[in-house]
């Protein structure tokens, strides 16, 4: 029986340069990109969820990336399947596999596997949708954090979708979600996960954060969403709630169409950067959150771009 290949895992919170690391990595040491991002699955929102660019990837394939039209329902299950398929040809063409993960739950999913969820219930997501209508758009979160606490705090409170499945869950089933997922999964079989931690000072990870949304702006995400919503694409689709796509879309208000939609980030009121800011700042803690409760991770005090850290990944993987 042949010894189980390696598969390389980095994973942190936002901005902390997985992306840098993963494809420093490859070019040392013959390998290609697999990401394990909930916001990256989908076509033609690009500018805010962070992919990187083709220019940018230095010729190292990246995978897991544009795989469904915005309307489209896709789940860490979903993301097993597809992912699996990929680390299993990428080791097979003698390459070594690279994940970086900042979704927690695509990356259990994928390592570890989910248990048997209970099927969507249509009729309890309308009664939701419908007692939740005229109080707000942080009500479902507040019914949540009485139901299932752990699973609110991972929850941001404006991620409707999410929210509303763990709910689902939780009343379908009378279990948490950890529960229901700590039941009856299937391990990835023939990896051994080495896994990677950027953890960088909190200080200097907000003032990257920052930084970074000024260069998303500066890129044309204003223009992005533009050009999306004139494609037809509802304002509904489950992107248009990722952080910065809400904020953005909200200074063109429900009727009015496009013409109040900034052009730039300049035309951007200083309270909606500053919002997209903060929401991203929030993101961040919970992905820490979330990261800190994995097993067995060689945790690096610094950003992904770090000569250091490259450094130390090729002697873990080596």
């Amino acid at each position: 029986m042949s010894s189980p290949a390696r598969l390389a895992v980095i994973l942190g919170p936002t901005a902390s340069g997985k992306s840098a690391l993963a494809i420093a990595l490859a070019a040392k040491l013959n390998g290609e990109v697999v990401v394990c991002d909930s916001t990256q699955v989908y076509r033609r929102f690009n500018i805010g969820t962070a992919k990187v660019p083709p220019a940018g990837q230095k010729g190292i394939p990246h995978w897991m990336m544009d795989l469904v039209e915005p309307h489209e329902i896709f789940t860490a299950g979903d993301y097993r399947r597809r992912a699996e398929e990929i680390l299993r040809d990428i080791h097979a063409r003698g390459r070594l596999p690279i994940v970086t993960a900042g979704t927690g739950l695509y990356l259990r999913a994928l390592l570890e596997g989910l248990a048997d969820a209970p099927t969507r219930s249509e009729e309890l997501r309308a009664r939701l949708r419908e007692r939740s209508a005229g109080r707000g758009p942080e009500y479902l979160h507040r019914l949540l954090r009485r139901l299932d606490p752990g699973s609110a705090a991972r929850i941001a409170p404006r991620d409707t979708q999410k929210i509303i499945r763990a709910i689902e869950m939780r009343v379908l089933t009378k279990k948490s979600v950890n529960e229901i997922h700590a039941a009856g999964r299937a391990p990835l079989e023939g990896f051994t996960p080495i896994k990677i931690g950027l953890k960088p000072p909190r200080p200097a990870l907000y003032a990257r954060i920052e930084q970074r949304v000024e260069e998303m702006l500066a890129a044309g995400w204003q223009e992005e969403i533009r050009a999306i919503l004139s494609t037809g694409v509802s304002r509904d689709a489950k992107p248009f709630t990722f952080i910065g796509y809400r904020e953005i879309l909200a200074q063109a208000p429900v009727g009015e169409g496009l013409k109040t939609l900034p052009l730039s980030g300049p035309s951007l009121p200083a309270a909606t950067i500053n919002e997209i800011r903060k929401s991203t700042r929030h993101f961040a803690k919970r992905q820490q959150t979330w990261f800190a409760r994995e097993s067995n991770v060689h945790w690096l005090p610094t950003f992904g771009d770090d000569p250091l850290a490259i450094e130390r990944s090729v002697a873990f993987l080596r």
